[in-house]
């Protein structure tokens, strides 16, 4: 018995320290999903201008912080290619008040799409990847006038003081991205990454779809941005 316990010994040891030296791929292997908030460098510029000319306080230079999730897979037949898909939405607020009504304007930003991404060979026992997004984006504004006071009886007369003007422009999307990620354990990865985000062509509309001139050129979501992650799936690097 003790001649047992001492042969499985060694065979757990060997196999350990096999599974620690060997790899059972030339190249990545394996794929997975899951969380990644971001965060924005958005220029306000163009709506600050805006604000100012009717005496509204600005947004801030902070950006905005989205939420969204993604996945990917190694392909296998093209060594080092991966391809998945990716989601994304945030938005900032600003509120205030004067002697006339209540306002708030909400400024938002959201997308998503294919992604297709390269990770260098020469790095080794974590993932380095360039690839970009390729998808539609959309950035929506919306401007609310609230009265002080409401009424039922009022409430849809052009008396009541409420108003809402909702403008909004989908575009293509491209975004070339540089991302890391790290295996924590085989089947958990964490990420940062980080990329620009471009777009391109659309429309400016108007609430239910009405056409709207003379919108700013600088009035646009482009802009860089950061990621970080975490995945579940089975990652080898």
């Amino acid at each position: 018995m003790k001649k047992i316990f001492i042969l499985l010994f060694v065979i757990a040891s060997v196999g350990k320290s096999f599974s620690q030296s060997q790899k059972f791929f030339d190249a990545p292997f394996g794929g997975g999903g899951g969380f990644t908030p971001s965060f924005y460098f958005t220029n306000f510029d163009a709506i600050n201008s805006k604000l100012t000319e009717n005496n509204f306080p600005e947004f801030s230079d902070k950006g905005i912080f989205t939420t969204g999730g993604g996945g990917y897979i190694y392909i296998g037949f093209i060594k080092y290619l991966r391809i998945g898909g990716l989601g994304f939405g945030g938005l900032v607020s600003n509120s205030f008040s004067n002697s006339i009504a209540n306002y708030q304007v909400d400024y938002s930003i959201g997308g998503g799409g294919v992604t297709i991404e390269y990770t260098l060979p020469f790095v080794k026992d974590f993932g380095v990847s360039l690839g970009a997004v390729i998808g539609a984006s959309s950035l929506t504004m919306e401007i609310f006038q609230n009265s002080q006071s409401n009424d039922w009886n009022n409430i849809f007369s052009i008396a009541s003081g409420n108003n809402l003007l909702r403008i909004s422009r989908t575009s293509w999307m491209l975004s070339p991205t540089l991302n890391i990620d790290y295996p924590i354990y085989r089947f958990i990865a964490l990420r940062l990454g980080a990329g620009y985000h471009f777009t391109f062509g659309g429309n400016w509309k108007a609430n239910n779809n009405q056409a709207i001139s003379n919108v700013p050129d600088n009035l646009n979501s482009k802009s860089f941005f950061i990621q970080l992650g975490i995945f579940g799936g089975f990652f080898s690097f």
